[in-house]
């Protein structure tokens, strides 16, 4: 890859890093406080909190009769969201050590804590966890995929794609054969370095 733009590959990453840390940053001031794995609102937030809830009966006077007739649907995909869990994982545990590849962490993805919103009645909860679950899992999925990918085969495609992993922007040029297998094999070290350094901390 061209120097001039693995720098600016580096660059745009490092302001994503700094972008995300100020938004977390400015929302923790304002909103709540990250106290290990609990959030802290102010007094104050957590009383106007109480006061927007919405009463569960007048909640389900309001919910859309279709909302209901399709709920079976929705809450049916658990079954195979499940599957994909527990086989994703199974595949991550047995063969990323063998690939040396540093194992994805199901709590950077699938993170619950919408509990904590006061705002929320029972069942609004309880669609925030399954939303938390389903759309966390499908992240958690796509990261271990694309490490995969970065590993067998970091090619670009010819056809531009609407979304991408973020691996993706690493990947060899399409058609770009000039020293495929050293470079393929320097992604690897890559990877490889990364689990050095998990498996030390």
């Amino acid at each position: 890859m061209n120097a001039r733009i693995t720098q600016l590959i580096d660059q745009i990453k490092q302001l994503e890093e700094e972008l995300t840390n100020e938004v977390q940053q400015h929302e923790d001031t304002l909103l709540f406080q990250l106290k290990g794995k609990k959030v802290e609102f102010e007094k104050s937030i957590r009383q106007a909190h109480r006061r927007l809830k919405t009463n569960v009966w007048v909640w389900l006077v309001g919910v859309r009769p279709i909302n209901i007739i399709t709920a079976p649907i929705i809450y049916s995909m658990i079954i195979p969201l499940l599957i994909v869990d527990l086989t994703i994982s199974f595949y991550q545990i047995s063969c990323f050590p063998i690939y040396k590849i540093t194992r994805v962490r199901r709590s950077d993805y699938i993170v619950f804590d919408r509990q904590h919103l006061a705002y929320l009645n029972v069942f609004e909860k309880f669609h925030c966890l399954y939303c938390s679950y389903a759309n966390g899992l499908i992240a958690y999925v796509q990261e271990i995929l694309a490490r995969t990918e970065l590993y067998f085969c970091p090619i670009k495609h010819a056809h531009k794609l609407l979304a991408t992993h973020r691996h993706y922007r690493r990947f060899m040029s399409y058609g770009d054969a000039e020293n495929y297998p050293g470079r393929l094999e320097a992604l690897r070290k890559s990877l490889a370095e990364k689990a050095d350094k998990q498996s030390d901390g």
